[in-house]
């Protein structure tokens, strides 16, 4: 049984709060824009920003939303000699790549950043460097509850860190970019039967994460984060007002052009932004009644995962959330507005 689920507008209760919030008006009109508002959610923010850019594209756009405290950034690892960066340490370059972002970011204060585990996990799932750092953070007091934790490429570092404190499960969300699509939510859709990229990053830590864990998923599916397309056009002119991390997050997506001609493949002109819903279903949440309101999803049993990624259904399992369409327009517009808001502050 699936239930699909979209826009709600404001209750009783949001109209409650609303009437409230009218009395501090004259308060809030002496306050600037963007720097009147403050975090409502923790988030811990997990990629490999040493490989596709879209992560770079996400983490930036992150940084620039104050509606977030980014608790913890994690740089994960890639496959084994993955032609986006072949060499071993790939966790150790993700961190450090995420430190650069921040440095061009100019946010005046960097959350702390850290590199996970190098390769995949094993059958023991033994702790990453990043397992009791993710640990503390969702075991953490704070009246922001949940706490989100947004992942971009493998499932590593949650799984780990479940594997080491179950009680994290129960603590947080996961917003996954990852995973095949549901072809029972598309009929007459033609099926795709080749495993998901960032699913094959670690398939074990996937399998974990759906079939024997406890956290609530929402998943971005490949046929959704693959509708966050972008063309080259609009990227220079969104990006050409964000000073020199606008330049550094175009040179990034030249790279892969040129990488790509090397070999003899012509990706034509456009990109596909696909980590960018990590920030849409966190940040850009509707003010009343806070949800992903502008992004439909079905709400569904999780199922289990094969080793292939396929999916069985289990309809006593744990609800999970399965994104069909994001909010590509407000995305892009606030992530081009947000860098340039960097450049100009």
């Amino acid at each position: 049984m699936t239930t699909t689920l979209s826009a709600s507008r404001p209750g009783s209760v949001a109209r409650r709060q609303l009437l409230v919030g009218l009395s501090l008006a004259a308060a809030a009109l002496a306050t600037p824009g963007l720097a009147a508002i403050t975090p409502r959610q923790r988030i811990v923010i997990d990629n490999d920003f040493g490989g596709d850019p879209d992560g770079l594209f996400q983490l930036a756009h992150h940084l620039a939303s104050p509606s977030v405290e980014i608790a913890l950034i994690v740089g994960s690892h890639l496959h084994d000699k993955d032609p986006f960066d072949p060499a071993p340490g790939q966790a150790d370059r993700a961190a450090e790549r995420a430190r650069q972002i921040v440095t061009l970011a100019g946010i005046g204060h960097s959350p702390k950043i850290i590199a996970g585990g190098n390769v995949a996990l094993d059958a023991a799932m033994k702790p990453t460097p990043a397992s009791a750092h993710i640990v503390a953070e969702a075991m953490r007091e704070d009246t922001r509850q949940p706490l989100f934790y947004v992942a971009g490429a493998s499932l590593t570092e949650l799984a780990a860190a479940h594997k080491l404190e179950p009680g994290i499960g129960k603590r947080l969300k996961l917003v996954w970019i990852g995973g095949m699509e549901h072809d029972d939510l598309w009929p007459g859709r033609p099926v795709r039967h080749d495993p998901e990229y960032n699913m094959t990053i670690d398939a074990a830590a996937a399998r974990y994460i759906f079939n024997d864990s406890d956290i609530e998923i929402w998943q971005v599916p490949r046929d959704a984060y693959r509708q966050m397309l972008i063309s080259h056009a609009e990227l220079e002119q969104g990006l050409a007002p964000a000073g020199k991390l606008g330049a550094y997050l175009l040179e990034r997506i030249d790279a892969i052009v040129t990488m790509a001609g090397r070999g003899g493949f012509n990706i034509g002109e456009t990109y596909i932004l696909g980590d960018s819903p990590l920030v849409t279903l966190t940040a850009l949440q509707s003010s009343f009644e806070a949800d992903s309101s502008s992004s439909d999803y079905v709400l569904k049993p999780t199922p289990s995962m094969d080793e292939k990624g396929r999916y069985t259904p289990r309809p006593q399992a744990r609800p999970m959330r399965v994104y069909k369409t994001i909010d590509t327009r407000l995305t892009f517009a606030d992530m081009f507005a947000k860098l340039a808001h960097l450049a100009q502050h």
